[in-house]
């Protein structure tokens, strides 16, 4: 059983930036494939970035590359995502999700492969 917990969400005015991090349980966190999906009232879920379990492939929507940054400390069991220069189009429910799974150097965007799930967090960004 894997236990995501994540923190870092608020509000912010455009142009800001936060900082997401989710703790994961279990000691083979730096074995897990990790994203951070995101969900807007009326939209999909969509992946906004995502980390494979090597680590070595790393995946951004076309809509965060270059404002946002996925990264781990495995020391620490922790993902992060970096969010910079923040739109109001941002604005959604961030959660994080691991893959245990997926071939070694693979980030996935179905939603369905990721079998653990946080609670999520609120992020609106303002104009």
């Amino acid at each position: 059983q894997v236990q995501l917990v994540e923190s870092g969400g608020g509000l912010v005015q455009a142009g800001g930036s936060l900082r997401l991090s989710c703790v994961a349980s279990g000691r083979t966190f730096s074995t897990y494939a990790m994203g951070w999906f995101r969900q807007a009232p009326g939209k999909e879920r969509e992946l906004a970035a995502g980390i494979s379990r090597s680590g070595s492939t790393i995946y951004y929507a076309d809509s965060v590359k270059g404002r946002f940054t996925i990264s781990r400390d495995s020391a620490k069991n922790t993902v992060y995502l970096q969010m910079n220069s923040l739109k109001p189009e941002d604005t959604a429910v961030y959660s994080c999700a691991a893959d245990l799974y997926s071939p070694w150097t693979t980030v996935t965007k179905v939603a369905r492969d990721y079998e653990y799930w946080g609670q999520g967090t609120q992020v609106t960004v303002s104009s």
